[in-house]
Order: structure tokens, then C-alpha cells, then sequence
């Protein structure tokens, strides 16, 4: 019998695939951070945004699945993440700059697409607020704390934050896992001294940046920002997400934008496999 929290384990351990066959190409953001990327097809652009934990093996099969429909899927490494490298001070301007970097790389002077999930999907969303030059865009299963989500755990971006001064690496995993995701302590012990735990314990220091890129301490959902969201975009819940405050999220971040637009897909927990989800973006993109 398969447990929801068996699936979020298992979708946690999906979200470091890698490929070393894969062609990685680099761009500059703006304050000097190398963004690490891959290109798929030929067409207009559309650039994948992962969330927690995720480098761009998350969204791979997602990019290779647009460039086989007339698109140039794009997938990247997240500032901190993967070969992509860092600044600091973080703030959420110089990833919204990340992506932007990343668009005028693949597609120089034109306007693209966007696709995030979770809080990839929040950053996307940031991204249209702040004017990137994306045409239309999707998320899925954004996670901002609607009234229905469980309550935020207090200081999360401190707590975060005296865990990275530490050191404590694996405290953030536990952290993370067990107070925002719900997995029981017990669930994570089978992943240690895998490789993919080494892979996502590397991928820690950036959880706090994806909490901010969410809001921070006060995660709600930013209604009077995405007020001023003009960009049509296709909000998504899966399925597969049985906890209702996580898959009604969607149609309430579409019902806040003034070009929203709300789809359930047939998926599993907090994911939507590649094959049913490009088709629907593909659709959705070409208007």
C-alpha cells in the first residue's frame, strides 16, 4: 500500500535527476551569477522553474517533452543550485533577473513562455509582476497559505537562517520535510546514505530563498500584487494532491489574476507527469 507520504518521499528523490549526456549552456545574470541551462527543439521558448530542492534535471523530461512540440523547452539550475553559482545578499529581484537572463539567452529580443512549480510557480508569478519579458505563463500548485492551508511555523526564514550559520545541513532537510511538507521524522531515514541525500543536502542553503520567494514569514497569497498581473496564466492542481488546502490553492491564485485561468490534471502528489502536462501548455501557450 503507497501512502501519501511515500509519494512525497518518492517525489522528493525524483526531483535531482541528472544526464550527463545533456548539452549544458551558461548565461551571466545580472549582478555576475553564472545560470547553468538546457535547451530542447527549435521554437518559442519556455522556461522551466523548479521549486524546493529541485535542480534542472527536476524539469528535464518536461523541456524534452515541449522541444519535441514545436517549442524550445528550457530547463535551468537555480541560483546556488547545480552548476549554477551564487551571490550574495539573496534577494528575490536577482533570480526574477536570473530568469529574465535566461530568456534573452535562448531567445535574444523576444518574449517567451514560463512554467514553475511550487515555489518555482511563485517565482514566475514575482517574475510577471515585475515585467519580464514572458507572454504567457503556468504554475502548478503554487503554495501560498490561503486561509484553509495549515498555519506557517513561527519565524521560518530565522529558524532557516540559524541553521544555515551552523552548518546544519541535514537539519534543514529535516526541517523542511517535516514542519512544510508533513513527512513523518521516520520517512527520511531510508534516503540517508543514498546518493540522492548528499545530492539534496547540497541543495539546502537554498531553501530559505524559496520560502522568500513565497513571502517569507507571511506566506499569504499576494492578491494586491497579482492584481497587477496582466499576463495570461494557466494555474494547475493535480490529482494525485489529496490535501485539500494544496490542490484547491490553484483556483484561488486564478481567481487573484486578472487572466487567470484553472485546470485539475490527472497527476500524482504536488506533480503532473511530462506527457499530460505538455500537451496542455502547448494548447495554452499558442493561445
Amino acid at each position: 500500500m503507497t501512502t501519501e507520504h511515500d509519494t512525497i518521499q518518492h517525489d522528493t528523490i525524483q526531483h535531482d535527476q541528472h544526464d550527463t549526456t545533456a548539452d549544458v549552456r551558461t548565461t551571466t545574470s545580472a549582478d555576475g551569477t553564472t545560470i547553468a541551462y538546457e535547451a530542447y527543439g527549435t521554437g518559442p521558448a519556455v522556461v522551466t522553474v523548479g521549486g524546493a530542492f529541485c535542480d534542472r534535471g527536476a524539469l528535464r523530461e518536461l523541456a524534452q517533452a515541449l522541444g519535441e512540440r514545436g517549442f524550445t523547452g528550457v530547463t535551468y539550475d537555480r541560483r546556488g543550485r547545480g552548476d549554477s553559482t551564487d551571490t550574495s545578499p539573496y534577494a528575490v529581484q536577482r533570480e526574477v533577473e536570473d530568469l529574465t537572463a535566461v530568456v534573452e539567452a535562448v531567445t535574444p529580443g523576444e518574449r517567451a513562455f514560463a512554467h514553475g512549480i511550487s515555489s518555482g510557480g511563485a517565482l514566475v508569478l514575482e517574475a510577471l509582476a515585475a515585467g519580464a519579458p514572458v507572454e504567457r505563463a503556468s504554475v502548478v500548485e503554487v503554495p501560498y497559505r490561503t486561509p484553509a492551508f495549515p498555519p506557517l511555523p513561527e519565524d521560518y526564514i530565522g529558524t532557516l537562517e540559524r541553521f544555515e550559520a551552523a552548518g546544519d545541513r541535514e537539519g534543514i532537510m529535516r526541517y523542511f520535510h517535516t514542519q512544510i511538507v508533513g513527512m513523518p521524522e521516520e520517512t527520511l531515514e531510508p534516503m540517508k546514505g543514498t546518493p540522492f541525500w548528499d545530492e539534496l543536502m547540497a541543495l539546502t542553503p537554498t531553501v530559505r530563498y524559496d520560502g522568500l520567494c513565497l513571502g517569507g514569514d507571511d506566506q499569504r497569497i499576494p492578491a494586491d500584487r497579482l492584481a497587477t498581473v496582466t499576463t495570461p496564466v494557466l494555474t494547475i492542481a493535480s490529482s494525485g494532491t489529496a490535501m485539500p488546502w494544496l490542490h484547491d490553492a490553484p483556483a484561488v491564485v486564478a481567481e487573484a489574476l486578472p487572466q487567470g485561468r484553472t485546470v485539475e490534471l490527472e497527476g500524482g502528489f504536488h506533480e503532473v507527469p511530462a506527457a499530460v502536462l505538455a500537451p496542455v501548455l502547448a494548447e495554452f501557450y499558442r493561445g
